[in-house]
Order: structure tokens, then C-alpha cells, then sequence
């Protein structure tokens, strides 16, 4: 029976490797249900216990506690520095224009990439309202006048 051991230990390698270029908290329960299979194959068991001790195992820590680790992992939201521009205004150096693909602001001496919230048109010149952040792009809407 040790060339069952071997085929095994080639399970329990092969889903580190995996778990470690997937990071998905997956294959980690298959490697603990490959140990399992590997002790019953070491009893003498039959090939086919085997593999139910291998699923049984890797099943149950899968549904059990793949949510639980998410939970405990979870990555924080980062919040960076440009998160404290929503609210400010900017002045438009660059006539904002979604359907062309341009617009540029200026705000806290930074020239920033921007895009309107409703496809409006905002002149050069003209002071918008940061609403919100997306990638690099500032998305603004125009003030009203009044």
C-alpha cells in the first residue's frame, strides 16, 4: 500500500500549490481531506473508503468553515487621501465631455481626470461638485446657478 501513501502526498502538494497561486481558501480543505485519505490509506483501508474519507472531509470543512475564514480575512475597504475630495469643488480646465472622452479638473493643486455624473456638458472654466471616485477619474456634477 505505500504507492497509495505517495499518490497522496502528490494530492496534498499539488493543492498547496494551488491554494497558493489561487489564494481562494479552497483547495486549503482538500489538502486536510487528502491527509485524511492518506491516514485511512496507512490503516489499510480500502481504496474507495478512501476517497469517502477524502470527500466526506473536504466537503464538510468547505461548507463549514469557507465562510467563517472569508469573515475573519476579509479584506479592510481602503480609503486613501483622495477619498476626502467627494464633496469639494473643482475647477474645469477641460470642457467636460463623456461622449468625446475629455475633461480635466484642477483641485488641491492636482490636475485630475473628469467625467460627468449625468453626461452633461461643463465648460472650461466652470466649478463643479465631486461626487465620487472611480479608478484615476473624478466623477463631478455642475453646480447650479443661483
Amino acid at each position: 500500500m505505500p504507492d497509495m501513501e505517495i499518490i497522496w502526498l502528490a494530492g496534498i502538494v499539488a493543492f498547496i500549490i494551488l491554494e497558493a497561486a489561487t489564494y481562494q481558501l479552497i483547495s486549503i480543505w482538500f489538502v486536510i481531506g487528502a491527509i485524511g485519505g492518506m491516514i485511512a490509506s496507512m490503516c489499510g483501508v480500502d481504496f474507495y473508503v478512501q476517497m469517502a474519507v477524502f470527500l466526506l472531509i473536504s466537503v464538510v470543512l468547505l461548507l463549514l468553515l469557507r465562510p467563517v475564514s472569508l469573515k475573519l480575512i476579509k479584506k479592510q475597504d481602503f480609503k486613501s487621501n483622495a477619498d476626502s475630495l467627494i464633496g469639494k469643488n473643482i475647477l474645469i480646465t477641460e470642457e467636460v465631455n463623456n461622449v468625446r472622452g475629455t475633461g480635466q479638473g484642477k483641485v488641491n493643486g492636482m490636475t485630475w481626470t473628469v467625467r460627468s455624473e449625468k453626461d452633461e456638458i461643463i465648460e472650461a472654466g466652470e466649478i463643479a461638485e465631486i461626487g465620487r471616485i472611480e479608478g484615476v477619474k473624478l466623477i463631478v456634477k455642475q453646480q447650479t446657478k443661483g
